[in-house]
């Protein structure tokens, strides 16, 4: 009669020998293991953990990675670097009466929106005695048509101005707050009507939580956030005024909001307490983080997203604010904020924008750099929205206050300046691989794959609006036979005429069990 300890000890052998045994990857994600695995390159630089091309066309041809046992491939994936420089100029993005800061929100494919003040301001038609200097005569008095708008079953008119209409939402009365509008294709926008009241003209942020539009605005303005829960976008009416939503400790706001795949609410805010706000822009080297379940309330500190602070002198000034006391005078007495003074002069970032593309997130807003103070869009990444975030790069020129959304396959960088961005996404073109494959264990390869171009692509995620699936650039090498060796060969060509180049960070072959 077997014991019970042999009975265990058969079953775990039993077990062992019908499961099936993970072959190991073959894998580079660091500058050491891109230098050793390299045979033979041209054109190409190894650095701080990348492989960079230094030309416009660029190879690379690993060494033969060998085993004593055959393997069959399953497939390449090519990861690049998160930097994100792969940005185009575009005129101005959305409605060309859209004022203030804008404020994206993509609700789903074919429904994105887009939030401002409304600049009532009619065009004036430009004339031949405009042209020669002289006074322009206003337009003449415009007169409403209906239209029709494909993707909009709802009462539409013109408006004066072009690839604008507005919905019964948007003859609605004015709040002197912001206003909505929606696309089906980023090019015509329809107009419906109000989404906060005056007193909440200073909007954020947006985001998308089970149906129902979170808008959130500063009051009085750079003090704490405040929300509106809107379920209808459409009836040019504010949702619901929830009050205030994160208490911060700390002066300064033009908080950014993003929703992670648990359903918590984080938000990134500027803190004001280590600089002289009012001398750089309303900016900080320092931008806090706070987290919470629902996004209206219990939002809880974490350590600081972004955290460039220089030394501390110890010491303290002041400086004031010009709308506290006016826009809020039952809680501020005083416009005058004390600040701990740093030295030397520091970076200056803030109005905050968030978006994560296959689970690395990206912080974009204003940048103001120490010395010369010209403005920009700047841009931070961390593969965690708990992890310090990393300066990745900027773009542009002026005070942006931006936001970014995902819309009709691409990335859209929206600003208050007269040029905004669009962008296909991290992955920068042309990428080219192949496999090859030693069958007879000689140490040479038998059989390659044909090249193929390799990329990205990116995916709406239902109910999330910032948070963006990524398909990794794979190639796919079922139809490669088995053998004792494999070898990878890629052409990086720079096919941008932007900055951005196709930086590899790793590269990882994969074995079917």
């Amino acid at each position: 009669m077997r014991t019970m300890k042999s009975l265990k000890s058969c079953l775990i052998a039993t077990i062992l020998s019908v499961s099936p045994v993970q072959a190991d990857d073959w894998t580079i994600d660091s500058a050491n293991e891109w230098e050793q695995s390299i045979e033979s390159s041209d054109g190409v630089v190894v650095a701080d953990g990348v492989a960079s091309p230094t030309e416009r066309v660029a190879t690379i041809t690993t060494k033969i990675n060998s085993t004593s046992k055959k393997r069959s491939a399953k497939s390449l994936v090519v990861n690049q670097s998160p930097i994100w420089q792969n940005w185009n100029p575009i005129e101005n993005l959305g409605p060309a009466n859209l004022g203030d800061a804008p404020v994206l929100l993509t609700v789903g494919p074919d429904n994105y929106w887009m939030f401002g003040r409304y600049l009532a301001a009619r065009p004036v038609q430009k004339t031949a005695r405009q042209k020669n200097g002289q006074k322009a005569k206003p337009a003449p008095a415009f007169k409403a048509e209906s239209a029709t708008l494909a993707g909009f079953d709802m009462p539409l008119l013109t408006t004066p101005f072009p690839n604008q209409y507005d919905a019964p939402g948007g003859l609605k009365p004015k709040t002197g707050g912001y206003h909505a509008w929606q696309s089906r294709d980023m090019k015509n926008w329809v107009h419906h009507g109000p989404v906060t009241d005056g007193f909440a003209k200073w909007t954020t942020s947006a985001e998308w939580v089970d149906g129902k539009a979170h808008i959130y605005y500063d009051f009085p303005n750079d003090q704490d956030p405040h929300v509106y829960v809107d379920d209808d976008l459409f009836d040019g009416v504010p949702g619901k005024n929830m009050g205030i939503a994160v208490r911060d400790p700390s002066h300064g706001s033009d908080a950014g909001f993003i929703r992670d795949l648990d359903g918590n609410m984080h938000v990134i805010i500027e803190d004001w307490s280590p600089i002289s706000a009012n001398k750089r822009s309303w900016d900080s080297p320092l931008a806090a983080h706070a987290v919470s379940s629902n996004g209206t309330d219990g939002f809880v500190f974490q350590s600081p997203a972004v955290d460039n602070r220089t030394k501390s002198t110890g010491k303290i000034g002041t400086y004031k604010h010009p709308h506290w006391v006016k826009e809020d005078p039952a809680n501020y007495k005083t416009n005058v904020a004390e600040y701990e003074i740093h030295e030397p002069e520091q970076e200056a970032y803030g109005d905050w924008a968030a978006i994560c593309v296959g689970g690395q997130y990206y912080l974009f807003g204003d940048y103001d750099p120490a010395g010369g103070h010209q403005m920009s869009v700047g841009w931070f990444t961390s593969s965690s929205i708990d992890q310090p975030f990393k300066w990745c790069d900027n773009i542009g020129n002026g005070h942006p206050d931006p936001d970014i959304a995902f819309a009709e396959g691409q990335f859209y960088l929206a600003t208050q300046q007269k040029t905004d961005f669009v962008s296909p996404g991290p992955w920068v073109e042309t990428v080219e691989a192949r496999v090859g494959v030693d069958t007879n264990n000689d140490a040479s390869i038998d059989h390659w794959t044909d090249w193929s171009e390799i990329k990205e692509s990116y995916h709406y995620i239902p109910n999330f609006a910032k948070q963006i699936a990524k398909t990794p650039a794979t190639l796919d090498l079922s139809k490669l036979p088995a053998g004792y060796g494999f070898q990878v060969e890629l052409r990086l060509t720079d096919s941008t005429e932007n900055k951005s180049k196709p930086i590899l960070e790793r590269m990882s072959l994969s074995f079917n069990e």
